[in-house]
């Protein structure tokens, strides 16, 4: 771990012009619980005047409802979050009926788009995120949508996402259960895929740096829109878990340790 967090990356580097883009889970908070410093760290490049965004592959809350748990956390979100919820509603058409297994995010991206919510019969689409409630109706109800002919659309790929109690399921793993039974290969909307990459892009433009924890979707993120990719340890990604692939250009701790070892004042 040592080489990779500290050879290389001197204090006086700092990211390619443009803005930050930051996961939630394993980057500011750990289930219910702030990462110490993270709020800290984002005030110091928000007041640098640098774009800031907050992107993350969790679908269940809405955009109003992660805000309000950054701003529990101590961090001025407003109108800079960024759901794989929202970068599905781009997959979505006006007037389609579709069928959401997920939370109120999903719902909320649905109507934006002027779709209608159905939980059941037919559906031109279904949408496959986080849901706690997931059971075999659900799956059912999911699995004759699209043999039925609806498309099948992912918010994120993510197996797993980190809380206090450890690793738990994340929305992937849902999405594959319902994509088996279908046998019905998924359009993918968040991390690292193309409708998220749009969302960001149209806010940050073409340079920036992403900070997460997981390199299977915030590194290939970060690689899809062009931006230098920074690993924090603070959730999914362990120290033990190095080296990784794609290779971050900044590792550190956790997101407080990262500006500092970037240089930022």
């Amino acid at each position: 771990m040592g080489s990779l967090l500290s050879n290389a990356h001197s204090k006086t580097e700092r990211p390619a012009p443009g803005g930050w883009v930051f996961d939630l889970d394993g980057v500011i908070w750990v289930g219910g619980t702030p990462v110490p410093g993270a709020a800290g760290a984002v005030e110091r490049l928000q007041q640098s005047g640098v774009p800031v965004v907050f992107v993350t592959n969790m679908s269940a809350l809405t955009v109003a409802d992660q805000e309000a748990k950054l701003a529990a956390c101590g961090i001025d979100a407003q109108g800079s979050v960024i759901t794989s919820a929202t970068a599905a509603a781009q997959l979505i058409h006006p007037g389609e009926r579709v069928l959401v297994v997920g939370g109120p995010g999903i719902d909320e991206a649905v109507e934006s788009a002027g779709a209608e919510v159905c939980s059941s019969g037919p559906a031109d689409a279904v949408v496959v995120g986080m849901d706690p409630g997931f059971n075999y109706d659900t799956l059912s109800r999911a699995m004759r949508a699209v043999r039925g002919g609806a498309r099948l659309i992912g918010t994120n790929h993510d197996p797993s996402y980190p809380t206090e109690r450890g690793l738990e399921p994340g929305g992937g793993s849902l999405l594959a259960a319902v994509a088996t039974a279908a046998e019905a290969v998924p359009t993918m909307a968040g991390k690292p895929n193309q409708p998220i990459v749009d969302c960001v892009r149209s806010r940050i433009g073409d340079s920036g740096v992403v900070v997460g924890d997981r390199p299977d979707s915030d590194g290939l993120f970060a690689e899809a829109l062009g931006y230098g990719f920074a690993l924090v340890l603070s959730g999914v990604t362990g120290a033990d878990d190095l080296p990784v692939s794609p290779e971050p250009k900044h590792c550190a701790t956790d997101l407080a340790a990262l500006v500092d070892q970037m240089g930022l004042e």
